[in-house]
């Protein structure tokens, strides 16, 4: 059976430096917030400013919106993408944000800090194959599908081209469950740790699809060891053109905040 390239070995636990004092793995607990879609300047602006008073140093948002169905909300493309630079750039943050198509990289470069492929495509070989022909981090979601070998394999796609700055994102799978959004597989952390030097983060808002349980799977993440988690916020979650449902509010995130600096040091006197 074909052994990782990027398997744990000898060098040590990757670290994804973004420069600024940012970072993803190591001792750090990352947190990555902001709405599912950029939908207007004053939107993206207001969250960004929030988030970043609570010293959240990534912010997310998407442009380019992979959506079930064609009539839905598709995202702004690149004006988004624009739109969410200038917020990061006013707040110190580093910018995420999915990118479906590889004929989109190079005019997204500009603007992304770290280039994000989704679950839908993490078997779109090309797509995985060109984007680690760049020098940008790569977030690559697990796909809804994909056993945690077709995960790493997906990975190897990215570093085989050069690329080896990759954090993965375990954001739930499918099964027959109903009552989540998807099924998150918290157990895979500790596996991708023993598997790969790789950093893993948790996105509990598509794990769950239901925003009562993003406070306890986050803790759940903490306590677990994973790298940071990705947490999708608006500013009035009820208006929110995609997922609102699944999107917290501001208090909701200072609260989540609160709580992970509580467990971190809960967890940080066990370890002594």
């Amino acid at each position: 059976m074909e052994i990782f390239k990027i398997k744990n070995d000898e060098r040590g636990k990757k670290i994804i430096d973004l420069g600024n004092g940012i970072k993803i793995g190591g001792d750090e607990f990352t947190v990555i917030a902001g709405p599912c879609s950029v939908e207007s300047e004053e939107q993206i602006e207001l969250t960004a400013q929030t988030l970043g008073s609570m010293d959240i140093r990534i912010l997310r948002g998407g442009a380019f919106k992979p959506r079930t169905s064609p009539y839905a909300f598709q995202g702004l493309g690149l004006e988004g993408l624009k739109l969410l630079k200038k917020a990061g750039e006013k707040n110190n943050m580093k910018i995420v944000s999915e990118i479906m198509d590889p004929r989109d990289l190079e005019a997204s470069y500009d603007f992304i800090d770290i280039f994000q492929i989704g679950s839908r495509n993490m078997q779109n070989f090309a797509l995985l194959k060109e984007v680690g022909k760049f020098d940008k981090p790569v977030l690559l979601k697990r796909g809804m599908a994909s056993t945690i070998k077709e995960w790493l394999m997906a990975a190897e796609y990215i570093a085989s081209e050069g690329n080896d700055k990759i954090v993965l994102c375990e954001r739930g799978i499918r099964t027959f469950e109903e009552y989540t959004r998807n099924t998150l597989d918290l157990s895979v952390v500790p596996i991708i740790k023993e598997l790969s030097n790789l950093p893993i983060i948790i996105d509990p808002s598509h794990g769950t699809g239901r925003k009562e349980l993003i406070k306890p799977v986050t803790r759940a993440s903490v306590a677990i060891g994973a790298d940071g988690v990705m947490i999708e916020v608006h500013p009035n979650p009820c208006e929110a053109l995609s997922d609102g449902e699944q999107s917290l509010n501001f208090n909701e995130m200072k609260e989540i905040l609160s709580n992970i600096k509580a467990l971190r040091g809960c967890i940080d006197r066990f370890n002594c």
